[in-house]
Order: C-alpha cells, then structure tokens, then sequence
C-alpha cells in the first residue's frame, strides 16, 4: 500500500507544472508572435499577451506571398505537399507491412524466415547510406518534383512489418481454422478478420507515421528543386534564414504555427485509439 503523503503529492504536482510549462512555453510565445505585427515584433520588451493581428496575420501568410526575400510557394500549397507526402508515408507504410506481416505468418514457404529477418536487417542501416543509392534511382524514374518521389522510397517500414508480425502471432490459430471450415479464402480472412483485430494497432502506427512523414526535411530538400513542390518544413528553415535580411517574425511564426495544427489534429482525434494501440497486450 502506498503512503499519501502531502509533500511528495506537491512536489509531483509541482515537477508536472513545470513539465507543462516548459513545453507550453515555446508554443505560446510562437502564438503570440504571430498575433502582432511586423513592427511590434521589433521592439523590446517582447510581447507576452496576444495582438490583435492574428486574423490579418493567417490571411497574408496562407494566401499571401509569405515572407518577403524568400522564393517559396504559398504556404497552402506547402501544407497541401506536406499532407499529401504524411498522408502517402503513413498509408503507405501500414499497407506494405500489414501485407508482408501477413505473408510471413500464414504463408508458408521457402526461406520465409530468413527474409523477414531481411527486413528486419535493414533497420540496423543509417539514412544517409541509403541517400545516394536511393536519389540516383529516383532520378532514373524521373520522379524528382514528384508526389511519388517524396513518398514511395519512405514507404518501407522494417519496424512496422516487426509489429505487425508480433500481433499476428497473439492471434489464436482457432481463428484460421473457423475461417476455413466457414470457407473462407485468404482475403476474406485477412479482410474480416485480422484487419479488424489490428484496428487499435494500425491507428497508433498511423500517428507515429503522420508525424514521421510531415517531420521530413532532409530527403524533399533533395529531391525537390521546384518551389512549387516544397514542403512546409523545408520553407521554416527557409524563413529563419532570410530573416537575417528581412525579419518578418509575425510571418514566420503563424507559418510555424499552421505547420503544427495537422499533427495536433491527427494526436488529438486518435488519442485513445493511439493509446490503447500502444497498451494493449492481447486480442
């Protein structure tokens, strides 16, 4: 039984405030620098409460030009690029591993072992080794400034294929042998059943992956030379660099700002499920 003690109560509830305080912290002041104009963001002290640009602010940088000295697309566009390329990796990488978790599971045949540990392989090799090799063949495929060159060489998931298989493995083989006698194919079993018992599962990938997707920086800074291809993480690192010779803050910071709302969006509406994808141990 564990003691109730108060202080150890306050001091836990004092390190959790100051937890939510050093990570809210960043994000307000993003909030408020982006809700003042050009002019205010220049002087000092710097503001702490919200202006009364915010409206003003979202228009001329989501429909705007964006940040002056900077050859981007308009920041709709770059949301519009980073969804699709998130949306692609994400659905991508959970169908490619659901399949190959199935095959390796209820498939028999030869060497199956020794290519999922093939797969599994590849986890031990860094990115940057696999960056030229996999340019050069998109460049072959004349798929640079390509939706499909951003999204089909991240596709590949050794972790997810892993996970997949071990969810499979909790599934009781008294399920596959009801589908049989009942008559049902391969498909109709991989549609009707394993895919619903790993609902929970592929929606906390699905999370893990969006945000791994919209995160990109360094491969679509390679593979993209048209402006009208750029994702919205690459145009950030664009601002801050321009900002030396023109320091538009309240522009970049509603950019940052619109570049955090998918990822919250998608966090916040697949909570439980992402949690209790994460938690659960049996089916």
């Amino acid at each position: 039984m564990i003691e109730n003690r108060p202080i150890f109560t306050f001091l836990t509830h004092c390190v959790v405030l100051l937890g939510v305080l050093l990570v809210a912290l960043p994000i307000w002041i993003t909030f408020v620098a982006a809700s003042h104009d050009e002019v205010r963001m220049l002087q000092s002290p710097m503001p702490m409460l919200p202006g009364p640009y915010l409206w003003d602010n979202l228009q001329k940088t989501l429909f705007g030009a964006g940040l002056s000295g900077t050859e981007t697309a308009p920041v709709w566009r770059m949301l519009l690029n980073s969804l699709v390329m998130a949306l692609g990796i994400s659905l991508g990488k959970i169908a490619i591993s659901l399949t190959s978790a199935y095959a390796i599971i209820y498939f028999k045949f030869p060497f199956r072992m020794g290519f999922f540990w093939l797969i599994f392989i590849t986890l031990m090799l860094p990115v940057e080794v696999r960056i030229l090799p996999t340019f050069e063949v998109i460049a072959n495929l004349n798929l640079l400034n390509s939706y499909w060159g951003l999204t089909i060489p991240l596709i590949a998931s050794a972790t997810a294929t892993f996970m997949f298989r071990q969810v499979f493995l909790t599934i009781p083989d008294e399920m596959l042998e009801s589908a049989r006698i009942d008559g049902a194919g391969p498909m109709r079993f991989f549609w009707d059943i394993l895919l619903p018992l790993s609902r929970t599962n592929i929606a906390a990938l699905f999370v893990i992956l969006f945000i791994y997707g919209w995160n990109q920086y360094l491969w679509p800074l390679l593979i993209t030379t048209d402006t009208d291809m750029t994702t919205i993480v690459m145009s950030i690192k664009q601002m801050l660099e321009a900002a030396e010779q023109s320091p538009q803050w309240n522009i970049i910071m509603m950019t940052a700002m619109l570049a955090m709302l998918p990822p919250i969006i998608v966090v916040i509406t697949m909570q439980k499920l992402f949690v209790k994808g994460l938690t659960e141990t049996d089916k």
